[in-house]
Formats: C-alpha cells, sequence, structure tokens
C-alpha cells in the first residue's frame, strides 16, 4: 500500500470542516473493537514476536472491551513481514498492513485512517513503555473525558531510566516547543498516545508530517483548536538499541516547527471548526478567568499608578518617549512579578527568568502602543499639555493592559488543559 504526500498544506488554506460534535461516552456493550493499538515497525524481525505477543496478553487480561492489534510495517527489507502475517494469522483480534514507505508518521497516518475502532492508539515495538499504563491512557477518551491522551515521561510521577544525552536531548525538544509554539503539553516525543476516531478524523488531513514529527504536529493543532489533551504519567525504559537518528530527527524535527509555526502565524489551519460544538463549557467562562481578570485588573491599576508616578517624575528630565520607555520597562517588571504569584499563583525561583522574558516581550507591545499614542499625539497636537498627554497615555495603557493580559493566561503563565499528571 503507498501513501501520497500531500505538498500543498503551507501554501493555501485548508477548507474548514464541520465542527465537532460534542464527546459522548462509548456504550458498555460496543460490537466492534473498542481499541485499535498500532505498531509501526520497521526491521524488527527481533523484537516484532514478544512485543505482540505480550501486548495481546497484556489486553487480553485486562482490556474490558473488544480490540484489535495493528501491525504497520514501514517497508521493512528482513523478516519482519512474514512474522507480521505469521502473527496475525495466528492470534485472535490482530491485523497487519505493510507499506511501501518508510516513516512513523506515515504508518501512523495509514492505520490511523483506515481504523473504524473509536479509539486508536499506538505504542513503539520496544515497549519501552510499560504497559500497565495503556488502560489509564485510553479510559479518558472511551469516557468521553478527554480527546487525546499521551504518555509523559517529564511529569513526577513517571519512573524513567535512560542516559543523560537522551534526557538532555528530550528535555531541551520539550523546552524548545514551549519556546517557540508556546505548548502546553509536557512531552511530546514519548512513543505511547491515544486519540478518539472521530477526532483523528478530522484531524489528519491537517497534518503534514509523515515521520518522526507526526506527533509534534498532531498535538499543537490539537492544543491550538482547544481539544483536550489527557497525560498519564508513564514507567519507562530507554532501548539502548534505538533505531533513531538523532541529528537528522532534530533538523527535520526544527523544519517542522518552522513550517508549522508559519502555518499558525498565517492562519492556514481551521482551527476555531475543529473546536467541539457544544462543548462542556459553552456558556461558561474558562476556569479561573473571573478571578484571574479580577487580580489582574487590581494588579494592573496599582502599576499604572506606579506607572504615571514614575512619567511625572522622569519627564522633566528626560523628555516624554524616555520616561515612557523607562516607566514602562520598571513598571512592566513589577507587573509580572505579582501577576506571576498573585493573579496565576506560580511560587518559586523555576521558570521566573523565562516568566520576566516573556513578560517583556508582552511589554514591548504596549511601548509600542504607548509610544505610538504619544507620537501620533505630538503630530495632530504639537501643543499639546501634560494632561492630555497623561489621558492619551492612559487610553493607550488600558488598551496594552487587555492584550498583555491575553497574552500572560495563554503564553507567559498558561493553564494546563491536561489532568492525570503535574508539570514536571
Amino acid at each position: 500500500m503507498r501513501t501520497v504526500r500531500r505538498s500543498a498544506l503551507i501554501d493555501r488554506p485548508i477548507p474548514e470542516p464541520s465542527a465537532l460534535p460534542r464527546r459522548a461516552p462509548l456504550p458498555a456493550h460496543h460490537p466492534e473493537p473498542v481499541l485499535d493499538v498500532v505498531v509501526p515497525v520497521y526491521n524488527e524481525e527481533n523484537d516484532l514476536e514478544p512485543c505482540v505477543r505480550r501486548l495481546h496478553a497484556h489486553l487480553g487480561e485486562t482490556f474490558p472491551y473488544a480490540f484489535r492489534i495493528t501491525i504497520a510495517d514501514n517497508a521493512s527489507t528482513d523478516a519482519t513481514p512474514r512474522i507480521a502475517a505469521r502473527l496475525a494469522a495466528e492470534l485472535p483480534g490482530t491485523d497487519w498492513i505493510r507499506l511501501a514507505e518508510k516513516g512513523r508518521g506515515r504508518a501512523l497516518h495509514t492505520a490511523w485512517s483506515r481504523s473504524r475502532a473509536p479509539v486508536l492508539a499506538y505504542l513503539d515495538v520496544d515497549l519501552s513503555t510499560d504497559l500497565a499504563a495503556l488502560l489509564p491512557l485510553v479510559a479518558p477518551l472511551i469516557s468521553g473525558h478527554s480527546d487525546i491522551a499521551i504518555g509523559t515521561r517529564l511529569a513526577r510521577g513517571s519512573q524513567v531510566v535512560r542516559g543523560p544525552k537522551r534526557e538532555i536531548i528530550s528535555r531541551c525538544y520539550n523546552g524548545l516547543l514551549r519556546s517557540t509554539l508556546a505548548v502546553r503539553f509536557s512531552d511530546a516525543q514519548c512513543g505511547f498516545k491515544a486519540v478518539r476516531q472521530d477526532v483523528a478524523e478530522r484531524l489528519l488531513p491537517l497534518v503534514e508530517d509523515r515521520e518522526w514529527f507526526f506527533d509534534t504536529e498532531l498535538l499543537v493543532i490539537a492544543e491550538r483548536a482547544g481539544l483536550r489533551i489527557h497525560e498519564v504519567p508513564v514507567d519507562w525504559v530507554d532501548d539502548p538499541d534505538s533505531r533513531v537518528h538523532i541529528l537528522s530527527t532534530a533538523l527535520a524535527d526544527l523544519r517542522g516547527m518552522a513550517r508549522l509555526g508559519r502555518a499558525l502565524a498565517g492562519g492556514r489551519l481551521p482551527l476555531t471548526a475543529l473546536r467541539r460544538s457544544h462543548g462542556d463549557l459553552d456558556g461558561e467562562l474558562p476556569a479561573g478567568l473571573a478571578r484571574q481578570a479580577v487580580r489582574f485588573a487590581a494588579v494592573g491599576a496599582a502599576s499604572t499608578l506606579c506607572y504615571l508616578l514614575l512619567y511625572t517624575l522622569l519627564r522633566p528630565a528626560t523628555g516624554a518617549q524616555a520616561a515612557n520607555g523607562l516607566a514602562l520597562l520598571a513598571s512592566a517588571i513589577a507587573n509580572t512579578a505579582a501577576n506571576r504569584r498573585l493573579t496565576f499563583g506560580v511560587r518559586g525561583r523555576d521558570g521566573a527568568l523565562r516568566h520576566q522574558l516573556k513578560g517583556l516581550a508582552a511589554f514591548m507591545v504596549g511601548l509600542a502602543l504607548t509610544s505610538g499614542s504619544l507620537a501620533v499625539l505630538h503630530h495632530l497636537a504639537p501643543g499639546a499639555g501634560h494632561r492630555v498627554e497623561l489621558v492619551t497615555l492612559i487610553a493607550a495603557n488600558l488598551a496594552a493592559t487587555l492584550l498583555r493580559f491575553l497574552l500572560f493566561r495563554a503564553w507567559v503563565f498558561p493553564a494546563r488543559r491536561t489532568t492525570g499528571s503535574v508539570s514536571p
């Protein structure tokens, strides 16, 4: 079976799909397999059989619904296809497909696209992740609580055995995702994920990558669309015989981040149409929004008074523009620190520098608004007095404050939508 790579995703907008229906639990008696677990493989003649037999036995003993295991062969050149065919013949509920091209993302895209099981999952053939986490992974999808579930090795409840090299690379990768694409999920690379079939049906046409960046791209699009991602801490033991080529994979991931960032910035992905219709929070404010808005407003009022006082003191010595910039910078640093603790409940020094740097980025937006308002005022009314300047700055600061609150909530101090884990 050969899959065709779509080439124009970044060049033109994607047609808007209809909104997803409200999540609902699966019926207790489902006539077809509820779970389809895909095992993507390439030249895994040694690990394939013990993996599938162990997985099949585990599901038979612990999973309360009918299930299917799908072996997705990525154009293997060893005995993998013969072993896959034999396992499919011997083990009930086991299937296999063969692709003519390599690529883990291509294997998952193909297997998930053709499956009708309401819950789709995958795991790596090396079984680095303890299978005891499989039922907690898929339970929130079966119950209708979440749209996607991922295993995370970076939560406090996880127990991970791996070398420092892989540990550093993983943390750097996920840190880069948080800083560039502002993601909230903690571990994009763990080979242990599940998705509801109705969600996969909408997301898969939007995911361009067919290799290792596939997981990350799917998660970023899902999160930006407001879909609920559930995280499960896992026990994970590194496979010393990993086939991943770190340098080429890292370069491909960086290219994928840049491409996806451009698509998101250009509005070429139909995120709004992917949101749930009649969702769980229809007609309600997001959790904590009202309380955060009140506290942010109080901190903002104090910051504005501080800013106006500093501006008034500095203006005679430095001029209007310099006084505005210095006063806004000082009040922005204090504002970020106060909101960090009082509005968003972040304590301790961990991440403080990152939060301040992001807060300064939001400050630059405020500086552009206020400085621009002063420039426009002086252009239109060169003789405007000090009181007119203050009124103009107050109006500009109100607009900057609203924008800063949105940036703080969504980017600087994002609240996790994920459940079942704690941040690393």
